[in-house]
């Protein structure tokens, strides 16, 4: 049995984690795979500022830290921003894969041209990052926004019949007005919308969350992992000093 770290980037009651957990019905999975949702101790209110992503990279590494040695074979980070992943990639031998990247780079796989539909204007520079970190801004139709604050721990739990249709005329618009050839959804909060807006529109639709889950099953599945060439590892570690850091920061969360 391959044991598999979702680390979920807020810290959340664990009625609010079913939520995340609800990501694995969406995806037919190997039963030789078990996954474990993890909380980080801290994190931002929400991913807006760049003091926002650095709070964001620390709580993500922190929880992650340990993984390995824990007998986990893989990690997810269940967030499009990707925070995270590149620290742990550092430090881990195993596969660590965040949905910002593996989305993008799937729907260029589907299409060549892709929109975001998300809930937030204020995510806008999450996107923007990977895409120029990729390159691949040609292959960028549009960014549609709703403009609905997100709830980062009950997620589009009691609010479909509001934001549905909402996202459904985003996406709609990104395809007529923008020549979108494929729709991602613009963050792992939005995953209950997919089974809706796959039943309403003749493109793909890309649930970034689960596709983190069959990436990692793949590479499992192949043997591979991310290349240490680029993503060398500290020369003096400083893991105690962070696990010290974040638990005080706990403390200051509740």
């Amino acid at each position: 049995m391959k044991q598999i770290l979702v680390i979920v980037p807020f810290p959340m009651s664990d009625e609010n984690l079913q939520s995340r957990k609800a990501q694995l019905a969406a995806v037919e999975l190997s039963p030789n795979l078990n996954f474990t949702f993890r909380p980080v101790k801290a994190a931002p209110r929400n991913y807006i500022s760049q003091a926002d992503m650095v709070m964001a990279d620390i709580g993500i590494l922190e929880a992650g830290l340990s993984a390995e040695e824990e007998g986990f074979d893989a990690v997810c980070v269940d967030t499009m921003s990707d925070s995270g992943v590149a620290a742990l990639r550092s430090i881990l031998r195993i596969p660590v894969v965040g949905p910002g990247r593996v989305a993008m780079l799937e729907a260029m796989m589907l299409g060549s041209r892709f929109s975001i539909v998300t809930m937030w204007q204020k995510w806008r520079h999450l996107y923007e990052k990977t895409i120029s970190d990729l390159g691949i801004s040609h292959a960028l139709a549009s960014v549609r926004s709703i403009d609905v604050a997100p709830d980062n721990q009950a997620l589009l739990g009691g609010r479909e019949d509001d934001t549905f249709p909402l996202l459904e005329a985003a996406a709609r618009q990104a395809i007529e007005e923008d020549r979108a050839e494929v729709i991602i959804l613009g963050s792992t909060t939005m995953h209950q919308a997919h089974a809706h807006l796959v039943a309403a529109l003749d493109v793909p639709v890309i649930n970034p969350g689960p596709l983190t889950y069959k990436t990692v099953e793949s590479l499992l599945s192949l043997g591979l992992s991310h290349s240490l060439a680029s993503y060398p590892k500290s020369l003096v570690s400083r893991n105690e000093m962070i696990k010290s850091m974040l638990a005080a920061a706990n403390k200051f969360e509740h």
